[in-house]
């Protein structure tokens, strides 16, 4: 049997593309031959990401809204397999932080990153499940984040719904399996994106000591880890979270 990271004729939906790491895993399943679905709430930046694909020769459209808002889920992913031809692949990126320390986390704060980072892939992988579990055959990758085993100070909420992120994960996975739908997670470490790039030389420096690679990672090199989960090469992995680090998390 043939074996290729090619995902012509696939369907890929991928949350929060609007920018960095999202950005990045849209356009990297869009040159492997995916049409991909962009789920995000900034409705310009999308726009670009949409004509950035179609440019380069791939396939995309775009769909404005909150992945916590369940009406709105649920309406998208019937309109996707109608508008692109099926569902195939779902990537769960769309996430936020509300940092703070936590006796001083509002609840707001609280409910927010819960909301989204977690709620929220809850309900995308609802809306897709359906369609996959149907035609015996989907991939589901969730990005969770290294935080989910390490903790951090000023991130309770955001490790904590990242965790569950993990936990969802494998549930969803022994749920599906026995109807070809396969369901991994990624977590990535310490990435390079505009969040990180902003930061004191000084911080850099420090967190820069605590990796053994010595260097951030990039958004490509998360793309890549999942296109091999999206791909063929990864036919007998499910309820698996692969961690990239740079070995942050050993």
């Amino acid at each position: 049997m043939s074996i290729t990271l090619s995902l012509d004729g696939q369907v890929a939906v991928v949350t929060g593309a609007t920018r960095g790491i999202g950005r990045g895993i849209a356009e990297t399943l869009a040159k492997a031959g995916a049409a991909v679905a962009l789920i995000g709430r900034d409705t310009a930046r999308l726009a670009e990401v949409e004509a950035a694909i179609t440019e380069a020769g791939g396939r995309a459209k775009s769909w404005g809204l909150d992945v916590g808002d369940p009406s709105a889920i649920q309406c998208v992913f019937k309109e996707i397999p109608r508008d692109l031809g099926s569902l195939d692949i779902l990537v769960n990126n769309a996430g936020i932080t509300r940092d703070n320390i936590l006796l001083r986390m509002k609840p707001d704060e609280w409910n927010d990153v819960l909301e989204t980072n977690l709620t929220g892939v809850f309900h995308c992988m609802q809306g897709a499940a359906r369609a996959m579990l149907k035609a015996r055959a989907g991939k589901i990758i969730n990005l969770t984040s290294v935080s989910a085993q390490r903790g951090n100070i000023g991130q309770a909420n955001y490790a904590a719904s990242k965790a569950g992120v993990i936990a969802l994960t494998k549930s969803a996975a022994k749920e599906f399996a026995a109807r070809g739908v396969q369901v991994n997670a990624i977590a990535p470490g310490l990435i390079e994106t505009d969040m990180t790039s902003a930061m004191t030389e000084e911080v850099r420096d420090g967190l820069l000591a605590n990796l053994p690679m010595g260097r951030l990672g990039t958004v490509d090199e998360i793309a890549n880890a999942v296109l091999f989960l999206a791909s063929p090469w990864s036919s007998y992995i499910t309820g698996e979270v692969l961690i990239v680090d740079g070995g942050l998390a050993m």
